[in-house]
């Protein structure tokens, strides 16, 4: 579904890339589009392709084993907010960036505002394969125009709730429903020594997750200028909660993604993980003596009977500025976004969830996880995936913007601060980033 917000958003973005100097070779016409062609380039090409996804080497082999004339070179690294993105600004403002790139949702505005990606709407295999994607995937790669793609929707990220079900059924604890069950369960939990989950330091788009159950926006526009709402009563709403657990100690404040963060989990110690359906394989890898014990179960709910879920993460797959190769980018990025062999290789692999419709009935979804104690967990996102509005839109700074509230969330684990003061030094720094850039905000 393409909405007014959306379109509005595209609107703003535009203008705002125009007004800027482009950080990579290329131009843009004076409508914002591409102004190469997407032909072939009629003879054998190498293209370079920068991704965080496990699995994804194999995929990109099988491509390779397939068009002897076309072929990948893949490069992997830190997943984006860690390291990525900015190597890519920094290669594209060096004219050497690769001719792909993996850039999740809410970060694909940054780039659009620096002028960094091509416009696929050149390319017709592109344009008619639109209607092959989730509307609201594919609105997230157009920013709500219906005549510039600026990737390739490759997944999407519904959230739920992952439980040690072993641990719960053990200490007679019922599985939350409600917020409110969530932090008795806590409270009951932490009485035997462990936690109920991690809260996260640096996952700031776990954060907008919640927010974006809860029914908050952290942006909004009016045609003219952007509104910054990061310290919105929904968004607050979440930052209290949250901060009473880290007040009570009824959380634990590892940096995810670390071998403490794993430890926690593989131990026993943090029994639950609020999170996207690609987690699933986050935690199979980062606990693996805990197999066999884990369940998925839909998100608690701010109010008994909701019907709501949060989406953190999704990635489309990038064309960026100064590529000599646009047609052959554009093929590669549609087949590993589409194709069964390769959406195959990437759930069994990274449990990457398909943004394509074709892609939710792939065979490999209906099993049930052997890690998961046989449960066919994706039936549970499914269900998850149908709850989420598709209306929540991204700032154009959101790489910075995590930076900045991030500064202040680490402030809170320690002590020294709390969630809402951070997401109010967030709003300001965001605002002075954003006016910085040109980009209008409305007083």
């Amino acid at each position: 579904m393409r909405h007014t917000k959306r379109a509005v958003t595209a609107a703003l973005l535009t203008s705002a890339a125009l007004a800027l100097t482009g950080c990579a070779a290329g131009d843009s016409g004076s409508d914002g589009t591409a102004s190469g062609s997407c032909e072939p380039a009629g003879e054998d090409v190498t293209l370079t392709f920068t991704s965080w996804i496990p699995g994804i080497e194999d995929a990109v082999a099988a491509w390779n084993d397939e068009n002897p004339d076309i072929q990948v070179e893949v490069q992997t690294g830190p997943n984006g907010n860690s390291g990525t993105y900015q190597n890519f600004f920094n290669q594209l403002a060096a004219g050497n960036a690769p001719d792909l790139g993996q850039i999740e949702y809410d970060a694909l505005p940054n780039f659009r505002v620096q002028d960094g990606l091509e416009d696929l709407a050149a390319c017709e295999d592109v344009m008619s394969a639109s209607d092959d994607f989730l509307d609201w995937t594919w609105g997230q790669v157009t920013l709500g125009t219906d005549d510039q793609v600026y990737g390739i929707p490759q997944d999407q990220g519904p959230m739920a709730l992952f439980y040690r079900s072993d641990l719960f059924e053990q200490a007679g604890i019922d599985v939350p429903t409600t917020w409110d069950e969530y932090r008795d369960a806590a409270v009951k939990i932490r009485e035997q020594g462990g936690y109920i989950t991690n809260f996260s330091q640096t996952d700031i788009n776990q954060f907008a997750g919640f927010v974006w159950q809860a029914g908050g926006e952290w942006f909004a526009n009016d045609g003219d200028a952007w509104t910054v709402e990061l310290t919105s009563d929904e968004s607050m709403t979440v930052a209290d909660y949250w901060q009473g657990l880290i007040d009570d100690d009824l959380v634990s404040t590892y940096p995810a993604w670390t071998d403490e963060w794993n430890n926690a989990y593989n131990s026993g110690e943090v029994w639950t993980w609020n999170s996207a359906v690609w987690g699933a394989n986050s935690i199979a890898s980062g606990a693996p003596d805990t197999a066999g014990n884990w369940s998925v179960a839909l998100a608690p709910q701010w109010s008994a009977g909701d019907a709501a879920a949060g989406n953190w993460g999704g990635s489309s797959i990038a064309v960026f500025k100064g590529t000599d190769h646009l047609y052959e980018a554009a093929k590669f990025a549609l087949w590993l976004n589409t194709s069964e062999e390769s959406l195959t290789i990437l759930n069994q692999k990274a449990a990457i969830y398909p943004a394509t419709k074709a892609g939710l009935e792939l065979p490999t979804l209906t099993e049930g996880v052997e890690f998961y104690g046989g449960q066919p967990i994706y039936d549970v996102f499914a269900e998850a995936a149908a709850q989420v509005s598709p209306d929540f839109v991204w700032g154009p700074t959101m790489t910075q913007t995590y930076a900045d509230v991030s500064d202040g969330f680490k402030a809170a684990a320690s002590g020294s601060s709390t969630l809402g003061q951070a997401l109010e030094k967030g709003q300001q720094a965001t605002i002075d980033t954003m006016k910085a850039q040109s980009i209008p905000v409305a007083e």
